[in-house]
């Protein structure tokens, strides 16, 4: 393609959270069979999957709301044009994006075409960089947008620990089966985790998961807790839920007056919650042994961050839109090498601190400091690799060769990596 004064309409890069999957497909619609195939063959050699259509009628069937991919269109064709191609395009999908050449430099049909919803607009003959350029921020757009529905929809299907327990991790799967079964029992739970991994949700979404979901839900710190005020929260939360923070701080009239309210069977539902293992206060009498024995009956733990690295994409993008939206502005482009970054540190401060971060990001605040910063680049690299395989032998249900395709690994290079990080794929294998 001969290099021609270019006028573009285009809008700015488009913002992206990342994706677990790069989506390459660009439906080509031109009626001149020898520049659809030439084009088509640039885009293929420019890592594109390219799908060609001579007519509006030949490419409509791939005009749908869950084509992965966007449409390049030419806009002076026989019979349909491009404005018609984009119109349909509308209809079937407002967020699809659509982008138009032509070969007459046309200023006032690029504006009419980006005021009827065009992605971008460019002149042919154009050069293939300024075309791929505007197709990838095309490709980003559209994965995004893919992405969101899904979330949404997994969000409005399935039970509250499916929509309100984030993780693609097989801890993040048990912990999901745990939540299901401590609402089933229906007897008292214990809650427990390190700091900052979310006790009090996953205690919430127990309630939600439970038959008294329609219930009152109270929480209420146990720390200075008088036996008066709980046994009346008791009370209040009949046929519901009272969750106890830091239950090891409960004072010890408490505890008892607790007791007998529970093997009295009176008063709402009692979860327990502690970041800190509540044997310990049993030992050195802080905490009643009856007490401690009666809630750690169902107990249900929250993993860190730090033993499942390949949740942290997943749980980020989360918090990202979240702190986008209340801030009121559009979330900023997270790129895989700011996911790898995360995935390397240990937080500490698990969800919590995650979630900062991920405030921060939105706000373009700078990060204080990175709790990978004691190890080495080899070390970093390495735990960044060893979460990369694990999430997708976890993806994949541990069907290896779906695992080495996906990361784009030769069948021996992907098993001696599982050989050097101690991963068996069978470790990962779901019904």
């Amino acid at each position: 393609m001969r290099r021609s004064r270019l006028r573009r309409i285009a809008p700015p890069a488009i913002p992206s959270f990342g994706r677990r999957a790069m989506i390459r497909r660009v439906l080509l619609v031109d009626d001149d069979s020898a520049v659809r195939e030439a084009l088509g063959q640039s885009l293929e050699l420019a890592d594109f999957a390219p799908i060609t259509a001579g007519s509006f009628i030949e490419a409509k069937d791939h005009i749908t709301p869950s084509f992965d991919g966007v449409v390049v269109s030419d806009m002076r064709m026989p019979g349909r044009d491009g404005f018609h191609l984009l119109d349909y395009a509308r209809g079937q999908d407002a967020d699809l994006p659509v982008i138009l050449l032509t070969g007459e430099g046309d200023i006032p049909m690029a504006v009419q075409a980006m005021s009827q919803g065009a992605f971008g607009f460019l002149e042919k003959p154009c050069a293939l960089a300024d075309l791929t350029a505007v197709i990838r921020r095309a490709l980003q757009t559209r994965a995004l947008v893919l992405e969101n529905r899904a979330l949404k929809a997994q969000l409005e299907a399935g039970d509250p620990a499916a929509r309100l327990v984030f993780g693609v991790s097989p801890q993040s799967e048990a912990l999901r089966a745990r939540v299901r079964a401590a609402a089933r029992a229906g007897t008292e739970v214990l809650v427990t985790g390190p700091p900052g991994s979310g006790i009090s949700k996953i205690a919430e979404v127990i309630h939600l998961c439970s038959a008294v979901a329609k219930g009152p839900f109270e929480k209420r710190a146990a720390s200075g807790l008088a036996r008066d005020d709980l046994l009346g929260l008791l009370r209040e939360c009949e046929g519901g839920t009272l969750f106890l923070d830091n239950i090891a701080q409960l004072p010890m009239d408490t505890q008892l007056a607790l007791l007998d309210m529970l093997e009295q069977g009176r008063g709402g539902r009692v979860i327990g919650g502690d970041a800190d293992a509540l044997a310990g206060a049993t030992e050195d009498g802080r905490f009643s042994t009856e007490l401690y024995y009666r809630m750690e009956g169902m107990q249900v733990r929250i993993p860190a961050l730090a033993e499942r690295p390949q949740d942290i994409p997943v749980l980020f993008r989360h918090y990202v839109a979240q702190a986008a939206e209340q801030a009121g502005i559009v979330a900023p482009e997270i790129t895989q090498d700011h996911l790898a970054a995360l995935m390397a540190q240990d937080w500490p401060g698990n969800t919590r601190s995650l979630m900062s971060s991920a405030m921060r990001f939105v706000l373009g605040m700078p990060e204080e400091g990175s709790g990978a910063t004691g190890l080495g680049l080899a070390e970093q690299m390495a735990q960044v690799e060893r979460s990369l395989l694990t999430a997708a032998l976890t993806r994949h249900k541990g069907r290896a060769a779906a695992a080495a395709e996906a990361l784009q690994l030769p069948r021996k290079t992907f098993y001696d990596k599982l050989a050097k990080y101690g991963l068996k794929p069978e470790a990962f294998r779901r019904d």
